[in-house]
């Protein structure tokens, strides 16, 4: 059985003390951040993501039912895939001078900056764990869940097309690292990678409609959900500017960047350039 304490938040939907516990954990994994910058939104972010996954069904491992299970394997797939893509691309040659402008760039944030963001991203992968969080405690409350389903298809749509991505891209790197990949996915959208992982945390967003039993919990729900959209599509945009700059004067590039939309399938949007967004 669940703590009591755990029964009684349910009255605003919010499982508090477990939410405490998240943060708790997040803190202490992004905090590697404090020596290299870039850990707070990568090592960070992944290891965040998998420890919660782990560690919230073994607290409801009582009540814990077959499509909560698979929300939270599919949860801990992502932040292990996710971890060892990065540990592998500091391995390797070309990302080398993006390490050095990391590091650079990291340098230049000190004090109560490194804190304030080693918080904020702390929060932030709590926020983004939450419907998986809510969707356990509505099922610990004996309450039925239809949108979890839906939610996990998403997801594992999501998490397919963000994988298969990066191996391509890998794939075309390592054969031709000085050119632009517009090979299988690149040819529909030119970063399938950000739209699956777009798709993948509007999955788990969806997975809880059902569990959102409180305006707190829609709110907090959705404040995770809409982070993460505008984190990729500030991340969109600095690929863009920085792919514009190496490959700007290929007339190949400039077509396929023409006729190749940027982020969404069918979509006729074809840059982010002057999206006003101030996301690290």
């Amino acid at each position: 059985m669940l703590p009591h304490c755990d029964i009684s938040s349910q009255f605003i939907g919010l499982p508090w003390q477990y939410l405490a516990l998240s943060l708790v954990l997040c803190l202490a994994l992004s905090a590697p951040g404090f020596k290299q910058v870039v850990y707070f939104v990568g090592l960070g972010y992944a290891t965040s993501i998998a420890a919660q996954a782990i560690v919230m069904p073994i607290l409801y491992r009582n009540t814990l039912g077959d499509w909560a299970l698979v929300q939270s394997a599919l949860l801990l797939a992502y932040g292990l895939r996710l971890g060892t893509f990065l540990a592998l691309r500091e391995r390797t040659t070309s990302f080398q001078t993006e390490q050095t402008e990391n590091a650079a760039r990291g340098a230049r944030v000190h004090g109560t900056a490194k804190a304030a963001m080693w918080l904020g991203v702390s929060i932030l992968y709590v926020l983004m764990f939450l419907p998986a969080l809510l969707t356990m405690s509505a099922q610990a409350a004996g309450l039925p869940l239809p949108s979890t389903p839906l939610g996990i298809a998403l997801m594992l749509a999501g998490l397919g097309l963000e994988a298969c991505a990066d191996w391509q891209k890998s794939r075309f790197k390592k054969q031709s690292p000085s050119k632009f990949c517009d090979v299988g996915l690149y040819r529909v959208v030119r970063f399938p990678n950000y739209f699956g992982e777009m798709v993948f945390w509007f999955g788990v967003w969806i997975s809880a409609l059902s569990a959102y039993q409180s305006l707190l919990a829609w709110v907090f729900g959705s404040l995770g959900l809409i982070s993460i959209e505008c984190v990729m599509l500030g991340s969109s945009r600095r690929l863009e500017l920085k792919q514009a700059d190496r490959y700007g004067a290929d007339a190949a590039y400039q077509a396929y960047a023409r006729q190749t939309p940027i982020l969404f399938p069918v979509l006729p949007l074809y840059s982010l350039q002057n999206l006003k967004l101030s996301l690290k």
